[in-house]
């Protein structure tokens, strides 16, 4: 089977290229859509920074017990 980035495989015989040039959206719709998604980010970053704290805190650990 051959298939690349912008082709769908809908069985074994036929290959259907799909191309999305528009996307039909009220502009209201569209701004809640965004501000739910500003607001989702601010868990993940707090996510993110547990991590990196985490990391480096193990790190930090790991440097200075070899002194």
């Amino acid at each position: 089977m051959k298939f690349d980035k912008d082709s769908t495989w809908i069985d074994d015989k036929e290959l259907v290229k799909v191309i999305i040039t528009d996307i039909k959206m009220p502009l209201l719709s569209m701004i809640v859509f965004m501000v739910k998604w500003a607001i989702a980010t601010i868990p993940a970053f707090i996510i993110l920074i547990f991590i990196a704290v985490a990391f480096s805190g193990f790190i930090t650990g790991l440097i200075t017990s070899y002194k």
